[in-house]
């Protein structure tokens, strides 16, 4: 019973959430609000500059192995587990998959930052 109200009010909030920013927004959005402001005066170029892949590759693969960190830090405290033999599987196959998914990216030249 406890576990069906919580996900009654999770799914209540969230559609309601979910109508109000779909219904919310302004629809005639001109154009004078739309463009930057710049002390006044008319902006000198577009304010919207492209975004570089790689600047978004690199912060992928520094998420990746900021994540493979935070999993294998408890690994000290898992060597004191009774079966030792299945945290050091997992954890070999853990390295074993960013290993591969890095010389996977190195491949394919995602390291590197010239074109």
């Amino acid at each position: 019973m406890n576990m069906l109200m919580v996900m009654l009010v999770n799914i209540t909030l969230s559609s309601c959430l979910i109508m109000i920013a779909f219904w919310l927004p302004q629809l005639n959005l001109y154009t004078e609000k739309a463009n930057p402001y710049e002390c006044g005066f008319d902006p000198m170029s577009s304010a919207r500059l492209p975004f570089s892949m790689k600047f978004f590759l690199v912060a992928i693969t520094f998420f990746l192995f900021d994540l493979e960190i935070a999993l294998l830090l408890p690994l000290p405290w898992a060597i004191q587990m009774y079966n030792i033999n299945t945290m050091m599987l997992t954890a070999f196959i853990l390295v074993s998959v960013l290993a591969l998914g890095l010389a996977y990216e190195w491949m394919q030249k995602g390291l590197e930052w010239t074109e």
